[in-house]
């Protein structure tokens, strides 16, 4: 249970995915003007994350691995090839029915995010929470405390960059730095911050 929650931590703050591996920006400043579309954007990468995640984690090792094939007499049989269309096709339908569910029980966030949200079908970060998964040889368990880490972090990071965000849209910023150029600025330091998450973990 140690390991699980330490790896939950490491995924949240750690390898967290805008700001210390620096993926999935462009959903990630384009959805934090506003407090509200942040906390929704996090809620969906938590979401998907932590379905997608698991659920590619089952798909891998039952159908793609080398040697899944063995009970069926083909221990040669490599698909891993195919990481890439199997996990892709996974994440779709998680957004797919996400976006479906948000439009008829929660419209309002549902329009929050415009066209963002299909979007989230070819988000860097999704694809790389399955392919970390894969490259670090998690366990089913590992592979769901993982997902869930990743999507909190991101939600974290997010949901901090959008609240930063509201409140210097009062204050008198220079024009170069209006709008997307402090948000910018913002997430370097941010980053700058998170990083001290990872020389904590490399004193421990």
């Amino acid at each position: 249970m140690t390991e699980l929650w330490t790896l939950f931590l490491t995924a949240a703050f750690v390898d967290n995915m805008p700001l210390t591996l620096f993926l999935g920006l462009c959903t990630f400043l384009a959805l934090s003007r506003r407090p509200a579309s942040a906390m929704g954007l996090g809620i969906a990468m938590t979401g998907v994350l932590g379905v997608t995640v698991p659920l590619n984690w089952l798909i891998y090792r039952g159908l793609l691995a080398p040697g899944a094939w063995a009970w069926a007499g083909q221990p040669d049989l490599d698909l891993s090839y195919l990481v890439l269309i199997a996990f892709i096709g996974v994440i779709a339908a998680t957004v797919q029915l996400l976006e479906m569910l948000l439009d008829r029980f929660f419209p309002a966030v549902h329009a929050s995010f415009g066209v963002f949200l299909p979007l989230l079908t070819v988000q860097c970060a999704i694809l790389a929470g399955s392919l970390f998964m894969v490259d670090r040889a998690y366990s089913l368990a590992e592979s769901a405390v993982f997902g869930l880490g990743s999507g909190l972090g991101f939600a974290i990071a997010v949901g901090l960059l959008g609240a930063l965000r509201k409140r210097l849209a009062y204050a008198d910023l220079p024009v170069g730095l209006r709008g997307l150029g402090i948000a910018f600025v913002l997430t370097g330091l941010m980053s700058l911050g998170f990083a001290s998450f990872a020389q904590m973990a490399a004193t421990q």
